[in-house]
């Protein structure tokens, strides 16, 4: 366990709309990442996190799934309306696939029975399309919070007007928003929007979205400090969350990028005065992060740092919650082959190993390569910081003539009303 270099800042629960979330952390959408199997992860683990840190509870290690934080009880209440310390969002579904009920888009927004605030990110490019998709979230009761996906940077996604291209034209910006937030109100489900700075450096939108979220009766807004252009690449500039924090002053205003620790969060806070964060690739094969995160915010000491023998239970637990999810061992022992590089960063491995981890179908391939290493390795300094790729600036994809107005022509009404046919469920 590292000792803190930073206290706690002094903030309330976080509310969004109805809901009471006890810590003011959230995880982001990731695309074949928060699915239901990691969400169950972050959860138990943020649900340690705020145990540990409780009244009349010394933050002191004991015995939990990673070997560092002793499992408590916590009153019913401790946890916020939802029961869970933390928000943690599913992947992003694309709301015509969602109306037509394909089968992925189905599959995404399936939350275990121990879920709440059961949470759906929507991806959108028609307001009348988003609304459906909300009343229907609404109306078959799949969802305690909705979030609107304003932030993709990836160029199928812009090159079609959508994602962090689409704040860009300020009035289907608003339709959109607008048409959620009156399909959540009749069921009292809270909307929100997550979004970027803008398109690139000459061509900034967060703070016109945001006054726009706000006004037509967003819950919170989420602020990634990167341009579309930035993409993952370059530091976040959390000035920018300080601006959008100063603009929007009705609602919570939550900062995302560039939080690889629990530290990391309360500098955030500290110096933005953002009313919660938002955590994505800083957990990326590392699902305890939550148990820092709600920890440091209830003002405890605990950080976790577990061997490679602890790990590797971690992981072995993911991949039996992905075969779960999946229904199929191979499908689930696929889907874990990428998280394997992100839980055994900074252990001495082997690259022969790693590539055989790589390459798994089955439980048993697993077990049997996990039971070759030497899993006596205390947690590596470089373990920590940046996970994930970083990847490069570059110049976005946007349909022809974007930039020249911030109003729809009609060739660009034509290219977005095909925009969500071209972006799968997720």
């Amino acid at each position: 366990m590292s000792a803190p270099t930073l206290t706690a800042p002094v903030l309330p629960p976080l509310q969004i709309g109805p809901l009471t979330i006890a810590s003011p952390v959230v995880l982001a959408p990731m695309a074949g990442i928060t699915n239901r199997a990691f969400r169950q992860l972050c959860r138990e683990y943020g649900d340690e996190g705020l145990a540990a840190a409780g009244p009349g509870r010394p933050a002191a290690p004991g015995v939990g799934s990673v070997g560092s934080v002793e499992k408590q009880d916590r009153p019913g209440d401790a946890r916020g309306a939802g029961g869970s310390a933390c928000l943690y969002v599913s992947e992003m579904i694309t709301s015509r696939a969602l109306v037509e009920r394909t089968p992925i888009s189905m599959k995404l927004i399936e939350h275990g029975p121990e879920e709440t605030p059961r949470s759906v990110q929507l991806y959108g490019v028609d307001p009348a399309t988003v609304g459906r998709a909300v009343r229907m979230l609404v109306e078959e009761d799949r969802a305690d919070h909705i979030d609107l996906n304003f932030g993709c940077p990836v160029p199928k996604v812009t090159r079609k007007g959508g994602g962090a291209a689409l704040p860009w034209k300020t009035e289907l910006f608003r339709g959109i928003v607008a048409a959620a937030v009156r399909g959540g109100a009749a069921g009292g489900i809270p909307v929100t929007v997550k979004m970027r700075v803008g398109i690139d450096a000459d061509h900034l939108t967060f703070l016109d979205a945001g006054r726009i979220a706000e006004d037509e009766g967003a819950a919170a807004v989420a602020l990634h400090a990167r341009t579309a252009s930035q993409a993952y690449s370059g530091r976040a500039d959390w000035p920018r969350i300080a601006e959008l924090k100063a603009a929007v002053t009705s609602i919570p205003v939550l900062g995302n990028g560039d939080i690889w620790s629990a530290d990391d969060a309360l500098a955030m806070v500290r110096e933005t005065g953002c009313d919660g964060v938002v955590v994505g690739r800083g957990c990326l094969g590392r699902p305890w992060l939550f148990t820092d995160l709600a920890a440091a915010f209830a003002g405890s000491h605990v950080r976790v740092t577990p061997d490679l023998a602890q790990v590797c239970r971690v992981l072995r637990r993911h991949a039996e919650l992905l075969v779960d999810f999946h229904g199929e061992e191979a499908k689930g022992c696929r889907d874990i082959r990428k998280h394997v590089s992100w839980y055994l960063k900074g252990f001495a491995v082997g690259g022969q190993v790693r590539q055989q981890l790589g390459l798994i179908n089955t439980l048993t391939d697993l077990d049997r390569l996990v039971a070759g290493l030497d899993l006596d390795q205390a947690w590596p300094g470089d373990a920590e910081g940046q996970r994930g790729r970083a990847g490069s600036s570059r110049i976005v994809a946007l349909p022809d003539r974007w930039l020249a107005s911030r109003e729809l022509d009609g060739q660009q009404r034509t290219t977005i009303a095909q925009a969500e046919l071209s972006v799968s469920g997720g």
